[in-house]
């Protein structure tokens, strides 16, 4: 691997590292300028791992995406994409203490824990040549970062406010508060603004991001399907990683149907959406790591 690639990594985990203590000091600590220098962090980090898949694009001649190293890294450039976006719409001291540690784990087992020979560029095999490669790679790992994000967002209404009855109060895309008739005097009414509070705005900033997270999925799996019939004649193939990509599918169209057609809000789908974490965990890491089907990695179980 080449150096000036390791050291954009390193230096973008360097800098998720100090964020990391930070954004949790900012929980117990409301400092404006310091919840700043987080997001200088986060922005900063963001812009190394930006650099560095462009190096390394440059260098190899193909997409960043070939091996579980360039993948990894690729995730945490999407999820500190995604955070900053997240926080962009609705500020909040729980988002980089929530998000911050997905960009951090994934980026340092990349670096530290996987072997040299996932670390390593190599030439696409004939299959992957394809423009399909940009399109459908970059748009499933960026839906696997706001769906992971989105998830770990609703483990934050069960943390937020704990003890308080968590009842949305106006539209599921609302973030920051709603009105309701209030008197004003002599009979009359008014509209009285009334907050949401932090785990309401959590789990609105949950929902929206496991939406868009879940229209990328979408497109993704529609897009993959089509190279696959390109690649190989078959849309469908039952390979391990598009099962499991059809399972994450199934359950985050789980969440976004109780939540819109069955009316569950608060602790109810932030526990379902939380549960959403273990399946892209598997689907992600565990099948590419099992050394099996189409899409594998390789490494517990290749020889």
């Amino acid at each position: 691997m080449g150096q000036p690639v390791l050291l954009l990594g390193l230096a973008a985990f360097a800098l998720l590292l100090l964020a990391l203590p930070l954004a949790f000091w900012t929980l117990t600590t409301p400092r404006p300028p310091l919840r700043a220098v987080v997001r200088g962090l986060i922005a900063t980090a963001n812009a190394l791992l930006a650099s560095q898949l462009i190096l390394r694009w440059l260098e190899s001649g193909h997409f960043p995406v070939s091996n579980l190293y360039e993948s990894l890294c690729f995730l945490s450039w999407g999820a500190t994409l995604a955070q900053l976006l997240v926080e962009r719409a609705a500020p909040s001291a729980w988002i980089p203490a929530l998000t911050t540690p997905l960009s951090l784990v994934s980026l340092g087992f990349a670096s530290f824990a996987l072997p040299d020979q996932l670390q390593t560029s190599s030439p696409l095999v004939p299959a992957l040549r394809s423009s399909w490669l940009v399109m459908h790679v970059s748009v499933i790992m960026v839906s696997y970062a706001a769906l992971m994000v989105g998830s770990l967002l609703a483990l934050g209404v069960l943390l937020a406010d704990r003890g308080q009855r968590v009842q949305l109060r106006g539209s599921s895309v609302g973030s920051g508060a709603y009105r309701q008739a209030a008197s004003a005097g002599k009979g009359g009414l008014a509209l009285a603004a009334v907050a949401f509070s932090q785990a309401e705005r959590l789990d609105n900033l949950s929902y929206r991001t496991i939406t868009v997270g879940f229209m990328l999925l979408t497109v993704g799996i529609v897009s993959g399907a089509v190279w696959a019939n390109e690649a190989w004649g078959s849309y469908w193939s039952w390979d391990p990683k598009e099962t499991w990509a059809l399972i994450c599918w199934l359950f985050y169209a789980a969440y976004l149907h109780t939540r819109l057609n069955r009316g569950w809000q608060g602790r109810h789908s932030a526990l379902l959406a939380t549960g959403g974490l273990a399946v892209i965990i598997i689907c992600y890491i565990g099948v590419n790591l099992l050394g099996v089907g189409l899409h594998s990695y390789g490494w517990f179980l290749s020889s």
